[in-house]
């Protein structure tokens, strides 16, 4: 990501909608799964802040995994040295078959070859551990929100399973998440997009942007129940899957 964009999710991501609702939906499918246990060691993988490792400090063994300098300068004030990988997923650190659970939230679309970071973690997964991995969805919501986050694509649900096709991989759940706001996000994003091919200046992006603590809640409870509800939206702003390694 640019150097700016990491004080930007720093000073947001605390109490936004998107990335408070993502995480715990992401540490409900960790809780589900039975890996947030004192013995179980997890990586976070593209780290970033460290702000969800931090809040799982004390109920496993974490790792945090990232290598940028501005990801890695935060991470070093809240993390040891022993908790802290500096590089990529292919670290000469993080040994085969080591880890019960790897997490990479918003992750896989900054790699230029995603498929080989999806082997990668299958590699460091011991038998049966398990990743949830999230992305942006929709190439229809492309915006400058992904260009200076350094995003190679966002996925549609079929090219992200395509991602754990292999049979090395059972899938146990995957699907679109905050269908319920992707006409609003499809509108903010081409009114937006609009705006800068005809000049006109535009306002602070949505995404950096706390809304009002009633559409904060609310947005924060559609982003969780769409992903945890047995309904399936055909269409969203994020992809969640959860596999397990066989």
């Amino acid at each position: 990501m640019n150097a700016e964009e990491y004080s930007n999710l720093e000073r947001v991501e605390r109490e936004h909608w998107y990335y408070a609702g993502k995480r715990e939906l992401v540490r409900g499918w960790l809780e589900r799964l039975g890996v947030l246990k004192a013995e179980c060691r997890l990586l976070d993988a593209g780290a970033g802040t460290g702000f969800f490792a931090r809040e799982l400090r004390g109920r496993c063994r974490v790792q945090v995994l990232d290598d940028h300098p501005e990801s890695l300068a935060i991470l070093r004030q809240h993390f040891t040295p022993e908790e802290i990988v500096d590089g990529t997923i292919r670290s000469e650190r993080l040994k085969p078959a080591s880890y019960d659970a790897i997490t990479a939230m918003d992750v896989v679309e900054h790699v230029e070859h995603d498929a080989e970071m999806v082997r990668a973690i299958h590699t460091l997964l011991k038998p049966g551990g398990v990743a949830v991995v999230t992305a942006p969805a929709s190439m229809a919501l492309w915006s400058d929100w992904d260009v200076v986050l350094h995003h190679y694509r966002r996925y549609s649900l079929e090219s992200f399973k395509k991602l754990f096709a292999d049979a090395g991989w059972e899938v146990l759940d995957a699907r679109y998440t905050n269908g319920v706001v992707y006409p609003a996000v499809w509108l903010v994003r081409k009114w937006r997009t609009l705006r800068q091919k005809m000049g006109a200046p535009t306002d602070a992006r949505t995404e950096d942007r706390l809304p009002p603590a009633w559409m904060n809640q609310l947005l924060k409870a559609t982003f969780v129940g769409t992903g945890r509800s047995w309904l399936r939206s055909p269409f969203g702003v994020s992809v969640l899957l959860v596999a397990r390694k066989r």
